[in-house]
């Protein structure tokens, strides 16, 4: 009985030692080489066009992080899988090991101290509006006019930004920017105002509009968020994909060929490249 007890806890502690070793093994392994060993990519992706999009009846991801996520999966010849995530809890994952990289995050100070960030940025975009079709829009001073009324989200960048500088005009300050813009469907404000590429299925949804980046421009540049780890050759690897793509105009090629695909004109849409605006 003795032997038969001691027999059954040996085997008992050899388990779990495979298994701690096993769950050592993943949390010690650098994500360069634990690519190359599972033979995928993990991408966080959430709903948010043009950046990450599902058709509801599909079950393809397009976007131009999916894109992205996709050629760099051919590159390093293992297959792409999505992972689905929220914006919010992009970095958990990433922390846990769930993903291995998150396209279009912004890299900021706080984000950095819990993941990192190659140096070269991913893509620009710019705080733009989405205004009435009649109006002449190429400053942010011909909104700065009395009578002009423009909708935001309260308590962000986009409110900061144009309640201190078009001081003429009416700012309306909404919970969220859904009703941000349905104060612009119906038609009782002349512009609502957001970081640009959201814009794009806004206007898609309302039909009508134009949306425009007023000068001086007020941009912001994208990155993509990667493990905090030692070994620094995934990183390192992004930081030279992304910088090709959008030097040789593959990223905004995979945004002009979303677009295309989701019904919209790419030439009515800014680009995601600062130096075409």
């Amino acid at each position: 009985m003795t032997f038969m007890k001691s027999k059954l806890m040996a085997m008992l502690f050899a388990i779990m030692a495979m298994f701690t070793g096993i769950a050592a093994h993943a949390q010690d392994q650098s994500t360069w080489d634990a690519i190359k060993e599972r033979g995928s990519l993990r991408v966080g992706v959430t709903q948010a066009p043009p950046w990450f999009y599902k058709d509801p009846l599909g079950t393809e991801w397009t976007g131009v992080g999916a894109k992205i996520g996709q050629e760099m999966a051919k590159t390093l010849g293992v297959t792409f899988e999505p992972v689905e995530v929220t914006w919010a809890t992009a970095i958990a994952a990433l922390q846990a090991n769930k993903i291995d990289i998150q396209f279009v995050l912004d890299a900021t100070p706080e984000r950095a101290l819990a993941v990192d960030f190659p140096s070269q940025p991913l893509l620009y975009y710019a705080l733009a509006v989405l205004a009435d079709d009649d109006l002449q829009i190429t400053n942010w001073e011909d909104l700065n006019k009395e009578g002009m009324k423009i909708s935001v989200s309260k308590g962000t960048t986009m409110e900061a930004y144009i309640t201190e500088n078009l001081p003429n005009a009416e700012i309306l300050s909404f919970p969220d920017n859904a009703a941000a813009l349905a104060a612009f469907q119906s038609g009782r404000v002349n512009a609502v105002c957001l970081f640009h590429p959201p814009l794009i299925t806004m206007r898609k949804n309302v039909g009508r509009g134009q949306i425009v980046i007023p000068k001086p421009v007020r941009q912001t540049a994208s990155s993509a968020a990667v493990r905090m780890e030692s070994d620094k050759r995934f990183r390192d690897w992004v930081n030279t994909t992304i910088s090709y793509y959008y030097e040789t105009g593959q990223t905004q090629k995979m945004f002009e060929d979303f677009l295309i695909s989701f019904d919209v004109d790419p030439k009515t849409v800014p680009a995601i490249r600062r130096e075409d605006w």
